[in-house]
């Protein structure tokens, strides 16, 4: 391994440099998180004397421990490392020899904008930088500090982290053999839902070319009255006033606990909007608004009035997404019919009659198996679609059905399983306790890996563009695109 420099505007980095790729991690796009920049907008990168070591990770976004389950939550979450507020940070992997400006693709990591880091092993961005591509890796502010509005502070600073990160990397990648006219972005779940944010915001315009979104779509954002109430019960669960210098005043700790707490089920907390619907079906309580200078309009009303013309857009799901909310523990299994219409009602008009349409009076379906495959389309699958065909631009639509043996085959095609092919990581996804079971086939990762990078590339994928009438979704195991028929979850959704 050798140690290697780049001499950027606010100083000088060491990364390394081993087996034909660079590594640089935690390279500042924005200033520390100080006491006295929390909770406002991200501060321009403070210059540095000596050279900066980036051979390792730094501290990521503060955040509460993953919950224990069978499998390893580590590889997709990350682990806790150095503390410290120095975590508005990226890293890049980059090949060692760039003869042109290479593509660029930045991700943005989910975990329901509560939890996540740059650092998690599944996205390991070494496969993209051996493959030709310049990938950049990025951390943002979480949950309360991130995507909680308060009185006096900017709303959606996680966002507007992103839109700092896209700026430093436009003006700093051409120094580590990007290309910053061909920019692509890429993230999955909550980083998927904050892509089709930025596609439709005005302050990112021009910062990127072309977006992936896995397991993400336009119909994730709330008014700030929704979100309002969040607030509220946050600031009396903290005994304070809903502004920054009380909620400053409570510590990160204490801030973390009211996080944890106002995460879980309440009948005291309705996020219904005024649709009656609560687009994160319960998951989480923490989203971007609109309404402010970063998403003027809700998103889908943005995506349809072509906010987005100029980006190419690649979308899609798995089969079977909601199969990581239920299986683990047995909670599919346990659900029963009451317990199954409630937790729907609390987000879905018509709730039963969505149930019924996907086989809630079959004495044969266990109610908590109807639930979980109604909440897959429901929540992720049948508005990818409706992105697409409400995206003025380019777009394109794939289904991820390989079936991951996990939780004695019952994972299947689950939320967040196809990550480890993207990113070529299968490694550290499998094993006994692996996401994806203990032999996942690397001729599919490599399919997917290559699809992704063409896309990046060029735009191009090998399949048709979705429209509302031929309705072609490209099925990644399979290799063949198909029409795809109108989903049951249609009539319950805009």
């Amino acid at each position: 391994m050798q140690r290697i420099q780049v001499s950027l505007p606010d100083g000088i980095v060491e990364g390394t440099a081993q087996d034909g790729i660079r590594r640089f991690y935690s390279l500042p796009y924005a200033a520390p998180m100080t006491e006295e920049r929390r909770f406002r907008a991200p501060q321009p990168v403070e210059r540095w004397g000596g050279v900066r070591d980036a051979s390792v990770a730094g501290p990521r976004a503060p955040q509460n421990p993953s919950p224990p389950i069978e499998i390893d939550v580590d590889a997709l979450m990350g682990k806790p490392g150095p503390e410290g507020g120095d975590y508005l940070t990226l890293d890049v992997y980059t090949p060692e020899r760039v003869d042109a400006p290479r593509p660029v693709m930045v991700f943005i990591h989910g975990g329901s904008f509560v939890a996540g880091s740059k650092d998690a092993p599944i996205y390991d961005g070494s496969a993209f930088a051996r493959d030709g591509v310049v990938c950049v890796v990025i951390n943002y502010r979480l949950g309360i500090e991130g995507f909680l509005p308060l009185e006096d502070v900017p709303t959606n600073l996680g966002l507007r982290d992103m839109i700092a990160a896209l700026q430093w990397i436009q003006a700093n990648i051409p120094l580590f053999g990007g290309n910053s006219g061909n920019v692509t972005l890429f993230g999955e779940s909550g980083g998927a839902f904050c892509i089709a944010a930025l596609m439709t915001s005005p302050l990112a315009k021009g910062l990127f070319h072309r977006a992936i979104c896995q397991s993400g779509h336009i119909l994730l954002s709330r008014d700030r009255s929704v979100m309002e109430r969040v607030t509220k019960r946050v600031a009396r669960k903290l005994r304070v006033k809903p502004t920054r210098a009380e909620f400053l005043s409570a510590g990160i700790a204490k801030m973390l606990a009211a996080q944890n707490w106002v995460m879980l089920p309440s009948l005291f907390l309705d996020m219904r909007d005024k649709t009656g619907r609560d687009p994160s079906f319960g998951i989480t309580r923490f989203m971007p608004v609109h309404g402010d200078d970063v998403l003027p309009e809700p998103m889908i009303v943005a995506l349809g009035n072509g906010a987005s013309r100029e980006i190419d857009l690649l979308i899609g799901t798995t089969s079977e997404e909601a199969n990581l909310f239920f299986v683990p523990g047995g909670i599919r299994d346990k659900l029963g019919r009451w317990t199954s219409l409630f937790f729907l009602r609390r987000a879905l008009p018509r709730a039963r009659d969505a149930l019924r349409a996907y086989g809630f009076d079959k004495k044969s379906e266990k109610p908590g198996h109807v639930l979980t495959r109604a909440l897959t389309d429901l929540m992720f699958r049948w508005m990818a679609r409706r992105t697409a065909e409400l995206h003025h631009g380019r777009s394109y639509v794939y289904e991820f059905d390989w079936r991951s043996p996990a939780f004695n085959g019952q994972l299947g095609a689950a939320h967040a399983v196809e990550l480890p092919f993207v990113f070529d990581t299968l490694a550290c996804a499998s094993g006994e306790r692996g996401l994806l079971g203990p032999a996942p086939p690397q001729q599919l990762a490599d399919s997917i890996h290559r699809i992704w990078i063409g896309f990046a590339t060029d735009g191009t994928v090998p399949w048709p563009q979705y429209n509302s009438a031929d309705r072609q979704v490209y099925s990644l195991s399979r290799g063949v695109a198909e029409h795809e028929p109108v989903m049951a979850a249609a009539d319950f959704l805009p």
